[in-house]
């Protein structure tokens, strides 16, 4: 059985501008990362391509369309 211990929330208001900064740095650097790897055709030569490639690639475009149509308000999150 996992126990879990109820933090309170002790941020303030004065924290939040920082977190914020701090957060989308993270992001910036997930998407270059994201970007570098799609660059290199994730790590696949053409030539050597399967439908596996394929359906890893599908994955990642879904869990991508997630985020986008959350940020956007499309899809399943339009107004």
């Amino acid at each position: 059985m996992i126990t879990r211990t109820h933090k309170p929330n002790t941020r303030s208001s004065q924290d939040a501008p920082a977190a914020f900064v701090e957060k989308k740095a993270e992001i910036d650097t997930m998407l270059a990362r994201l970007q570098a790897l799609s660059d290199e055709h994730f790590g696949v030569a053409p030539d050597e391509v399967t439908w596996s490639h394929l359906g890893t690639l599908e994955h990642y475009a879904e869990l991508l369309k997630r985020i986008t149509d959350m940020a956007f308000k499309e899809g399943e999150h339009a107004e």
